[in-house]
């Protein structure tokens, strides 16, 4: 795939992967992701939204160290389907990258999920009401976060998720933040102004389209 200065190991995955031409999204937003700064996309499906966001984790984590045991990368997502969908999508670019993913759900174990993040994990994907249920209960370290991403946001605070979501916002303190939705709601201003930095960028593909 054809994106400037991208991992080698990350691109062979890529184009074995038979990702080998970039979407005009994951064309646009790959530089300004990398760049650190706050982003929301909004975009369909089709637009490739998910395969955006592990390249540009697996990019960011390509020099983590594996003996950390701090979460590196906090993502949200609406289900335990997308959990399952996302790990997936992860493992399949995360071969000889050796990064740990994790995903807990509604229907995991508590315990083990708490046993299994101690361990140490780079990546850490779940549900915000099995996410919410893990912080409160466990101290987990939030401080060397480098990413945290909520996919389906418009999805999420259409289902009344407002309160769980602000509640991980506010223990995770500064980071980089990088919200997906498929379709803009008026909702989604309020909670970016209340949790995005000033200069978050806005990318809504379906005006570059039109």
């Amino acid at each position: 795939m054809k994106l400037k200065k991208i991992n080698p190991i990350l691109q062979a995955n890529l184009t074995n992967s038979g990702l080998v031409e970039p979407t005009v999204l994951q064309k646009t937003t790959f530089g300004k992701i990398k760049s650190g700064i706050d982003l929301v996309l909004i975009a369909s499906p089709a637009e490739g939204k998910t395969t955006a966001m592990v390249i540009a984790v697996l990019q960011r984590l390509e020099k983590a160290k594996s003996e950390e045991i701090a979460t590196q990368v906090l993502i949200v997502v609406k289900d335990k389907f997308e959990v399952e969908r996302l790990q997936e999508a992860f493992q399949n670019l995360n071969r000889n990258m050796n990064l740990r993913i994790y995903g807990v759900h509604d229907y995991t174990d508590l315990d083990e999920d708490k046993n299994q993040i101690s361990l140490g994990n780079d990546v850490l994907i779940g549900t915000a009401a099995r996410l919410n249920e893990m912080f409160s209960s466990a101290g987990f370290d939030v401080n060397q976060l480098k990413m945290y991403i909520i996919d389906d946001v418009d999805i999420q605070l259409r289902n009344r998720l407002e309160p769980k979501l602000y509640r991980l916002s506010e223990s995770i303190g500064k980071t980089q933040r990088l919200y997906m939705a498929a379709n803009y709601i008026e909702q989604l201003d309020v909670f970016v102004d209340k949790t995005m930095s000033e200069d978050t960028e806005w990318f809504d593909f379906y005006e570059e389209e039109e």
